[in-house]
């Protein structure tokens, strides 16, 4: 059900992130003076993203585009006695297109994702979840974070 994204997933995946904002929405994910440049930058990241070892994309196909998506990455942090390599994984992007909901895209990819960080040793998996979505993923062994979580934005 869910396959790695290619680059002919691009406009797809920045039509889903923007509907990810747009959910989110706030002057913190959707400030007035965004303007629609962050779309172009965020192709080329994608681009980028897609051929990177550390970055996973995997997406599920809809009639005529991507019905939903989901973004794993794994960062190298230092390793301590709470995390004895420092690769810590993050789950970014997830985001099902409304008409798409309820099928169990997210969960599809979400599986992909967890056996991906696995196969590459990540020591921990972060994400932010929305209200909608957090039981799934508390149903996927999530649990709550033991750090707070602070923003600085300069």
């Amino acid at each position: 059900m869910a396959r790695t994204a290619t680059e002919h997933d691009i406009p797809e995946l920045v039509r889903l992130r923007a509907l990810l904002f747009d959910d989110l929405g706030g002057d913190f994910f959707n400030p007035g003076n965004a303007g629609d440049d962050w779309r172009d930058a965020l192709a080329r990241i994608f681009k980028r993203k897609l051929t990177d070892p550390d970055c996973r994309i995997l997406v599920v196909d809809a009639g005529t585009g991507l019905a939903a998506c989901g973004i794993g990455t794994i960062e190298q942090w230092f390793p301590g006695p709470h995390s004895r390599n420092g690769r810590i994984g993050h789950v970014i992007g997830m985001v099902t297109d409304p008409s798409y909901r309820r099928r169990g895209h997210s969960r599809a990819i979400m599986l992909g994702l967890l056996d991906w960080f696995r196969d590459r040793d990540a020591v921990r998996v972060d994400l932010t979840a929305s209200h909608e979505a957090e039981p799934l993923y508390r149903r996927l062994g999530f649990s709550d974070h033991p750090d707070p979580l602070l923003c600085w934005k300069p």
